[in-house]
């Protein structure tokens, strides 16, 4: 009897002399991994397959991932691997400027916290037909983000080899890692290219490449944090606002078309194509106005997401100690309860020692650290 009341003690007193910290810290054995590609490329299946978990996945070209998401934390050779799902640039929701405040706001928030990125995975489809514009501007973007002295930490990944041919999908191959204009650059600087057999084995296998891999910041983080360049100074919001310009041009050089069309129509009277001109000008200068907008809005519109992702954690912070705080009122109470019926039956105080254990055990579970707080802390700001 006495054994019972000695041993909770001693398991309280070590569980509220150590609790599991509730703010971020750098865990040696936590691996992070950020996954990008286009909208369609297999991110979120990837993901899944090697997380085991279940982030919600898009069919065809829709995107289901409009924001960033995170994997739960799973064991993968000692290390506890965390992998960071990402939208792509060209996202069936969202817009380029949004996708791109929208990562940079995570990373960092994620950088000013002192996490880093173990690595980074890009994944590819062997079954496009050619690389087209999406794709290059996907990768571009993503080169941007990175940087050059991150690549040694980053792996492409080329899958759906299923969906060709096995001479087609290596020609593919070869062309890619040969090619200036695709992946040579990043090869030649310490970037590994690899297959993926949409396997959990291949999947992991490919984490293997980076979960030991010295954490380095990306090109995006020491700009915002380190130098404190506003998002548009930096090379990605740089390249975004080049392509934003771009545009506008290409779309003022149609609206002047469209203008002597429907000029044309006017004077010969062709009053049903000056309709159908008129209902093109509308819809052309309403792409024009989005573009223009996200152009200006790129700067303040990051600031503000910044923000209120920084006062999300720090209510998921907040949550925390205050669920910590009433487990450890628990714990204290079923204490007392066990001290108070020392004379009880030893059914009885089995089970109070049973509840007492139980609620030491949850207390003293892991609570996931920046990772699961800024999990949280997206989850509010989407409202799921």
């Amino acid at each position: 009897m006495a054994n019972y009341n000695d041993m909770s003690k001693l398991s309280l007193k070590q569980s509220l002399a150590h609790p599991q910290a509730l703010t971020p810290s750098v865990n040696r054995r936590e691996a992070v991994i950020a996954v990008m590609g286009a909208t369609g490329s297999g991110k979120t299946t990837f993901i899944n397959s090697a997380s085991g978990g279940s982030l919600r996945v898009g069919r065809g070209l829709q995107s289901c991932t409009s924001t960033v998401q995170l994997s739960e934390a799973f064991e993968l050779h000692g290390r506890q691997v965390t992998l960071i799902d990402t939208p792509g640039f060209d996202d069936t929701t969202k817009s380029d400027a949004d996708i791109l405040k929208m990562i940079a706001a995570f990373l960092a928030t994620m950088y000013e916290h002192k996490q880093t990125l173990a690595g980074v995975i890009y994944i590819h489809r062997i079954s496009d037909f050619r690389v087209g514009g999406i794709s290059r501007r996907n990768f571009k973007m993503f080169r941007e983000l990175c940087g050059d002295s991150t690549l040694k930490n980053v792996v492409i990944v080329t899958n759906m080899w299923g969906e060709v041919g096995k001479d087609v999908g290596e020609a593919r191959e070869a062309e890619l890692a040969r090619e200036d204009k695709f992946f040579k650059p990043v090869l030649e600087k310490g970037a590994q290219l690899v297959r993926h057999d949409n396997t959990t084995e291949t999947a992991r296998a490919i984490l293997l490449h980076l979960i030991e891999n010295k954490p380095l910041p990306l090109r995006i983080q020491t700009e915002l944090v380190d130098q404190g360049k506003s998002l548009s100074q930096t090379a990605a919001g740089a390249e975004l606002n080049r392509e934003l310009m771009e545009q506008i041009r290409r779309h003022e050089r149609e609206m002047r078309e469209l203008q002597k069309e429907m000029q044309d129509a006017i004077r010969q009277k062709d009053e049903e194509t000056r309709r159908e001109l008129e209902v093109e000008t509308k819809k052309l200068q309403a792409e024009m106005n989005r573009v223009q907008n996200d152009a200006q809005k790129l700067v303040s519109d990051y600031t503000n997401q910044k923000a209120e992702l920084e006062q999300r954690m720090e209510q998921a912070r907040l949550a925390a100690e205050a669920e910590a705080a009433e487990q450890r009122r628990q714990i204290q109470l079923l204490q007392q309860k066990l001290t108070e019926n020392a004379n009880a039956s030893m059914s009885e105080r089995e089970g109070l020692q049973r509840q007492l254990n139980e609620a030491i055990q949850r207390y003293n579970q892991p609570r996931g650290g920046f990772f699961a707080m800024i999990g949280r802390a997206i989850d509010s700001f989407l409202g799921w």
